[in-house]
């Protein structure tokens, strides 16, 4: 058995596991305003707080990444 200081090596959370944490332990939810799973009502509603918490995106493009 290898010992691993905390944050190296060992498994690592995949990006939505760790999404899926902070939504259920903190209540902080991350989503991309083009995310698939959602429909075009939700996407719109993201781009909405989006806009009114943090202001308008710099080129209006969905942001990839």
């Amino acid at each position: 058995m290898r010992w691993h200081p905390k944050g190296y090596g060992g498994d690592r959370p995949s990006p939505e596991e760790i999404k899926r944490e902070g939504w259920r332990e903190q209540g902080v939810l991350v989503i991309a305003e083009d995310a698939d799973r959602l429909t075009w009502p939700e996407r719109e509603l993201v781009r909405q707080l989006g806009a009114k918490l943090y202001g308008r995106r710099d080129n209006g493009e969905p942001h990839r990444g």
